[in-house]
């Protein structure tokens, strides 16, 4: 197995150290703002959605367009919710995977610490 790099003491230079090495993963706060990032992108085409409804709504002036505006904002809003739950689980499945990710590193740690205290 590879060998664990020393990591150096100091808030700056171990900060420093973490962004230039993968021993520590870093994702967990990255992950929240492409979460949000995505979440407002959605929110975007809700919007758009809702505006695709008044613009049917306004362009027919009979009472056909608004008949028909109303599944058009239905099938927005359904496709906002759908997009929002997969979205979420889209960010879930990532985290899951580097805290897996995590885990193993502890368990290889752990490993080797049990196989140094055998080796003496």
């Amino acid at each position: 197995m590879r060998q664990a790099l020393n990591r150096p003491e100091g808030g700056g230079w171990a900060l420093l150290w973490d962004l230039l090495t993968f021993e520590r993963l870093m994702t967990h706060a990255v992950i929240h703002l492409v979460y949000w990032a995505g979440l407002g992108i959605i929110l975007l085409a809700a919007f758009g959605s809702l505006g695709a409804a008044v613009g049917v709504a306004i362009r027919d002036p009979l009472p056909w367009g608004v008949l028909l505006a109303i599944p058009v904002l239905i099938a927005g809003l359904l496709v906002t919710a759908i997009l929002v739950l997969l979205w979420r689980s889209f960010c879930e499945f990532y985290v899951t995977i580097f805290k897996i990710s995590e885990d193993l590193a502890v368990l290889r740690e752990d490993l080797e610490a049990e196989k140094g205290r055998q080796g003496r």
